[in-house]
Parts: structure tokens; C-alpha cells; sequence
């Protein structure tokens, strides 16, 4: 018997017991895959520079270790739309089991790549394919696990149950920079050898542990009636494509893509930029990057948060308000992070992950419900994705080129991050509402 078959054969109960382990199953596979994704992140800020761009100046070699990491948001949309469309084809488990192997095994293979001083340019080379599959991979699962998610909860929860695919993002983000904190407490000379690469080879372990509970959920009921549906309708008819169908009407996945724009562009400047800024102006790096996990950490509850409040008051109201709030806050988080204090910059980073947090949590399930069942999974990632393209990865090569070309002045990064905010903003709502759509409709 199979698991969506199962699954309609249970009580109500059973049936809560799964939704709940399917948002944990979710939840989980988001941290561990963007656990290796953020750890790029990290790892760019304070090794890549010198590890495979030696002899650079050192914000020139930040750029230039920012560019690579901008390949990854280049292959997100890709991974998007490979996996969107053979998860609305054949269903989202499978694809979902398939990008977390992916990812797992090409982040393990970047803690293996020879450094510049053995390799020389083709250490960087490989760097940037490695990332491509990351990107890739993580274009794939992020759509799924939301999907999962919001189809297996209470449409009155869908918010709330959405947020636990995001806040796998500052949970990855914690755990991998607490692993690049602990080998950065190495000699340093140490630490640009050998232990920046520990952090990577242990996503091997969180891939065995990531697969053995994806291989134990359901898959979507709703996306499973659907299917049904289509084929007792007219089983002559062939399936569309669902790349097509969604580009048939874009407006949904425009409006999706600039609306989260911002989002993702704020969230990778304080992964890397605001590191680097912060250690530039005589942090201790290993401070730094406690101070962000912690605060990514308090971030989790409000993700969650923000995606609850959502099911009550809407998507656009709580995500301008985040979106709002951290605008507001940006020359007080750069005067914070400029401090050389640890515990100041602590506190820098917990403020703009709080406001990150109640635009970001929202946001899984605002992009989802604006594409119908058989067409989700490619509308949802697809979108999705390019909005971390357009709003994140570029984003850490402009701040660091506008701050570098302006004689080291915040001002100009300060500009451009509420510049892209302004964008989002407006598209968010120029986007209707969607908290009371039904998802069980094919559109």
C-alpha cells in the first residue's frame, strides 16, 4: 500500500501525527541543506579569499571569493525548475530525497578541493561547479519541503506550518557557523589548511540522518488527489508541462520574484558583508561568527512567528512590516558592527535577524499559495529562486564592490540594500492576498 493511500485511510489524528511529521521532516531537510549552502557563505566571508585566491588584496579577494559564491544563486533557478517539474510530474517526495543527496555530496566534495598553492586557478574552477550543484540542489528542495509543508497542514495553519521550511535557513546557518567558529579558534595557518574543510566533510553524517527521515513520510495528499482528478477527467489528455503552464500566466511568478527580492538580499549581507565589516573594524572573527549563530538561533522563534501571525493578519501586512523595520535599522547595524565589540555586534545581528525574521517568515507560504496544485511545485521554486538570484547573489559582490569604490563608506551599501527593499515593497503589494486561497483548486 503506499503512503498517500495511507494516508487517506487515517483518522483525524493520524493524520495531525503525520502533518506533524512531515513539517519536522521539512524542517529538518531545510537546515541540513542550507546548513552546507550558508557554510559556503561563511566560508567565503573568512577562507576562500586566501585559500584559493591567494596574493589578492584582501576586499579584492573577498569580491572575487563572493563571486563564486554567486554561482550557487545562478544554478538555484535551474535546480527550480528541474525539480519543479518532475515534482508536479511523478510527486515531491522523490525529488525531495534526490536534492539533498546532491547537495550533501557536493558540499562534501568542496572540503576536499586543494587549496591554490597546489592547484593553482583550478582550485577555484572546481569551487564554482561544486557550487553550481549546490545551487541546484537547493533549488529543488526548498520548493518541496514547502510544499510538503503547507499541503499536508490545516489551511487555517498554512502559514505557520510553511515558516518551518525558512527557518531551517537560520538553523543551518548556526549550526554551520558554529562549526567554521570552532576550527577558526585553530592557528591560522591551521585554520586555511585544513580546518575551514572539517565543517564541509560533515555534511556526509547529516545527509545519512537527513535521508533516513525523508524516506519515512507521506507523499501530498493534495497533490496526489489532483493527480487523480486529472487523470479520471479525461485520461487522454496529455499532462502540460508544468514550466509551461506557469509561464503561460507570469504575472504570479514576477510579482513572486521581486517581492522577495529583498529578503534574500538582506539575508546574505549579513552573512558575508556585515562578517567581513565587522572583522575589518577589529571584531575578533571567531567573536563574529558566535555572534552571528546566536542570533541566528533567537531568529528561529521569529520566523515562526512571523509566518503564525500571517495565518491571522495576512502575508503582505506582516512581511512590509519586516521589511519596514530593518530599513530603518541598517546605519544603526553597521554604527553596531563598526564597534570592534563582540558583544555589540552580538546585539547587531539579533535586531536585523529579528526584522529579517518577520518578513522571511511568511514568505514560503506567500510564494506557494500564488501557483495551482499541478503547477506548484515549478511556480513556487521557480519563483522562489529567482527572487534569491536577483535579491542574493549579487548582492554580497555589490556591497563589497560599492563599499570598496566609495573609499570604505557604508553609506553606499546602506543605499542600495533600501533601494532593493523599495522594489520588494511595492511588489508585495501590488500581490493580492493569499492566506484564504484554496489549494485544492487546479489553476
Amino acid at each position: 500500500m503506499s503512503g498517500t493511500t495511507q494516508l487517506t485511510q487515517m483518522s483525524q489524528t493520524a493524520q495531525r501525527k503525520e502533518a506533524r511529521t512531515v513539517v519536522l521532516s521539512s524542517y529538518l531537510g531545510s537546515t541540513i541543506e542550507f546548513y552546507d549552502f550558508l557554510l559556503y557563505a561563511t566560508a567565503a566571508a573568512v577562507a576562500f579569499p586566501t585559500v584559493f585566491f591567494a596574493g589578492a588584496d584582501p576586499w579584492a579577494g573577498a569580491v572575487e571569493a563572493y563571486a563564486t559564491f554567486a554561482a550557487g544563486y545562478l544554478a538555484r533557478p535551474l535546480g527550480g525548475v528541474i525539480f519543479g517539474h518532475f515534482g508536479d510530474r511523478i510527486g515531491r517526495k522523490g525529488m525531495l530525497i534526490v536534492s539533498m543527496t546532491v547537495m550533501g555530496l557536493a558540499s562534501t566534495a568542496i572540503g576536499l578541493i586543494p587549496g591554490a598553492s597546489l592547484i593553482g586557478p583550478w582550485g577555484a574552477v572546481i569551487l564554482v561547479l561544486l557550487r553550481v550543484l549546490q545551487g541546484i540542489a537547493v533549488g529543488g528542495e526548498w520548493g518541496g519541503a514547502a510544499l510538503m509543508a503547507l499541503e499536508h497542514s490545516d489551511p487555517k495553519r498554512r502559514g505557520f506550518s510553511a515558516s518551518f521550511v525558512n527557518a531551517g535557513a537560520p538553523t543551518g546557518a548556526f549550526l554551520g557557523t558554529v562549526m567554521m567558529g570552532i576550527v577558526s579558534a585553530l592557528p591560522r595557518e591551521e585554520f586555511l589548511v585544513w580546518g575551514w574543510r572539517v565543517p564541509f566533510l560533515l555534511s556526509l553524517a547529516l545527509l545519512v540522518v537527513g535521508l533516513f527521515v525523508r524516506l519515512r513520510v507521506s507523499e501530498s495528499p493534495i497533490f496526489a488527489a489532483a493527480i487523480a482528478a486529472e487523470e479520471k477527467q479525461n485520461t487522454a489528455v496529455k499532462r502540460k508541462v508544468p514550466l509551461f503552464e506557469v509561464l503561460r500566466r507570469p504575472k504570479a511568478l514576477v510579482f513572486v520574484m521581486l517581492a522577495g527580492a529583498a529578503a534574500f538580499g538582506l539575508q546574505v549581507s549579513l552573512s558575508t558583508f556585515a562578517v567581513t565589516y565587522a572583522v575589518s573594524k577589529g571584531a575578533p572573527q571567531q567573536g563574529v561568527l558566535y555572534a552571528f549563530a546566536g542570533a541566528s538561533i533567537i531568529s528561529i522563534a521569529f520566523v515562526l512567528f512571523g509566518g503564525r501571525i500571517s495565518d491571522r493578519f495576512g502575508r503582505r501586512p506582516v512581511m512590509i512590516t519586516g521589511l519596514v523595520l530593518f530599513v530603518a535599522y541598517l546605519f544603526p547595524m553597521f554604527a553596531l558592527l563598526g564597534t570592534g565589540n563582540a558583544w555589540l555586534v552580538f546585539l547587531a545581528f539579533t535586531l536585523a535577524l529579528v526584522f529579517h525574521s518577520t518578513l522571511y517568515g511568511p514568505f514560503a507560504a506567500f510564494v506557494s499559495e500564488q501557483f495551482g496544485t499541478t503547477s506548484r511545485y515549478t511556480g513556487a521554486a521557480l519563483g522562489y529562486q529567482l527572487a534569491t538570484l536577483i535579491g542574493g547573489g549579487f548582492t554580497p559582490g555589490i556591497v563589497g564592490s560599492l563599499y570598496k569604490g566609495s573609499g570604505l563608506n557604508v553609506g553606499a551599501v546602506v543605499g542600495f540594500l533600501a533601494a532593493l527593499s523599495l522594489v520588494s515593497a511595492v511588489f508585495i503589494l501590488l500581490t493580492r492576498e493569499s492566506k484564504d486561497n484554496d489549494l485544492t483548486a487546479v489553476r
